[in-house]
């Protein structure tokens, strides 16, 4: 069985930054690449980052410049650091493992981006 947990969002201005922080435990050997995605209000779930497991980042265009993804060393642990927020960043970000095929969800943390 795999856990997904994320924390560290919450309501910040325009312009802010949030940092948010995700563990995967349970019966995971090895370390694997790691996502993140963003479901806005009355919006499909979009990919935000993602992290493979030798370290490498990639980001969805809008969040090019502002958003970092990174990893514990040697660990399933991942962090979203988010600068220069935008109201248009609001919305359920999600934590995504991929184990053998299969895709582990957290339960999301809300960020709200407004003044």
């Amino acid at each position: 069985q795999v856990q997904v947990v994320e924390s560290g969002g919450g309501l910040v201005q325009p312009g802010g930054s949030l940092r948010l922080s995700c563990v995967a435990s349970g019966s995971i050997f090895g370390i694997y690449g790691m996502a993140w995605y963003r479901q806005a209000p009355e919006s499909q779930r979009e990919l935000v980052a993602r992290i493979s497991s030798t370290g490498s980042t990639n980001y969805t265009d809008s969040v090019k410049g502002r958003f970092t993804m990174s990893r514990a060393n040697g660990k399933n642990t991942v962090y979203l650091q988010m600068n220069n927020l935008k109201p248009e960043d609001t919305g359920v970000y999600y934590c995504n493992m991929i184990l053998y095929g299969i895709h582990y969800w957290g339960k999301g943390t809300l960020v709200t981006v407004s003044s």
